[in-house]
Parts: structure tokens; sequence; C-alpha cells
């Protein structure tokens, strides 16, 4: 299943509330402030803080 792009116009990061970029080649919807990758599962995004990895 296909992440569709159109969620990133209403979905935040759940820690600081900021803007996800989604990364094509991970399936994560990253956070460039608090450096945390929340995972896509299924096409749907995980937001949860417990389940992100963090970013290089």
């Amino acid at each position: 299943m296909a992440f569709d792009r159109k969620l990133l116009e209403i979905v935040a990061c759940p820690v600081c509330k900021g803007t996800l970029e989604f990364d094509k080649q991970a399936q994560t919807l990253n956070c460039k402030f608090d450096k945390l990758a929340f995972p896509i599962t299924e096409g749907i995004p995980v937001l949860l803080e417990n389940r992100a990895q963090p970013l290089d």
C-alpha cells in the first residue's frame, strides 16, 4: 500500500507539532527539528513517539 502524500498537509510531528517530510526510500515521516523518523506501516503513518527512530 502506498503512502498518500496528501496526508502531509494535515499531519504534524506529535512531539513538537512541526512539519514532517516524507522519505520515500526509508518509508518514514521525518521531523528535522526533533531528529526523529516515524515509520509508515502498510501506508499508515505511526505517529507515536515511542515508535520513532532517531535520525542520523
